[in-house]
């Protein structure tokens, strides 16, 4: 749409084509994922799905040199310029010799997209962190020093620094069990997700919008916001989780998956799974030749 701001004032629509195209991307981690992607030359923007498929199997603040993405995606460009990226219909994550492909493969049902090859769903019942962190900046210790009132205690918690304000999610869906201050914590927001786990998030600045006791979430659903609230000596979040009831170091915590592919989609999941082995192993050739 432009707009003529002066008058005669004017509106109207101008269409420019768009071209959709395959494409193929094979990066290894140097530095960082965004760098190496631009020395690439590939668009920054796959960051963001990919992320989102792998957002329960790989950590993306902890990528190590040697890291290796390879995926088949589907682009759109304007004028030569890179403008979305639609679709990524197969990835591949390899670390040290282990490798997690995500097949994309729609069962019809409006759930899960992403699979393995084994069928498993790559969306586990816990994401790998509460939120979008700067830094772990105390970890999970029975014997830490406590920076604010110098005693040795028992810190059954994982800290992410991160500035005020930053959005804080539930990892898994549950039940809001508390909302409310707590002593030394804070404002809080307690989510008991099934009969074996429940987690915390402390410190928050500010609770999400209706987030109180009693209230269902479902994973990703902002609970509330990084804060400093309580005994705290800067914009961080206390994330606990426990097991059982007893507390567990969120960083070791092995996810369970959801929901596997229903059994008849089995023999088409692997059909199409060897389809894109087979494109993407092919594609590898042809750019090494």
């Amino acid at each position: 749409v432009i707009f003529r701001t002066s008058e005669p004032f004017k509106v109207w629509n101008w269409a420019k084509p768009v071209e959709r195209s395959r494409e193929y991307a094979d990066v290894t981690i140097k530095s960082s994922l965004w760098n190496d992607m631009l020395a690439a030359g590939i668009s920054p923007q796959l960051i963001v799905p990919l992320s989102e498929i792998y957002a329960w199997s790989v950590d993306f603040f902890g990528l190590q040199p040697g890291d290796r993405f390879r995926v088949l995606y589907e682009q759109r460009k304007c004028d030569d310029e890179i403008i979305a990226v639609d679709t990524i219909y197969y990835a591949e994550f390899v670390r040290d010799g282990k490798m997690i492909p995500a097949i994309m493969f729609d069962q019809g049902d409006h759930g899960n997209l992403y699979w393995n090859e084994k069928g498993e769903s790559l969306r586990k019942a816990f994401l790998k962190a509460p939120l979008k962190f700067t830094r772990i900046s105390s970890g999970f210790s029975y014997h830490r020093k406590h920076p604010v009132t110098g005693k040795v205690r028992a810190h059954t918690a994982v800290d992410y620094a991160a500035p005020t304000g930053t959005p804080v999610m539930t990892i898994g869906d549950g039940t809001v069990v508390s909302a409310g201050w707590t002593n030394g914590g804070g404002n809080t927001v307690k989510v008991r997700h099934n009969s074996v786990y429940t987690t915390s998030y402390m410190h928050l600045s500010r609770y999400g919008a209706g987030i109180k006791a009693g209230v269902r979430v479902r994973q990703g659903d902002v609970i509330g916001y990084v804060g400093s609230t309580g005994m705290s000596t800067g914009p961080h979040l206390d994330f606990r989780v426990w097991k059982n009831g007893s507390p567990i170091n969120p960083l070791k915590m092995d996810s369970p998956p959801s929901e596997p592919i229903k059994p008849e989609n089995m023999p088409a999941l692997d059909s199409t799974f060897r389809y894109y082995r087979q494109m993407i192993d092919t594609l590898k050739v042809t750019a090494n030749q």
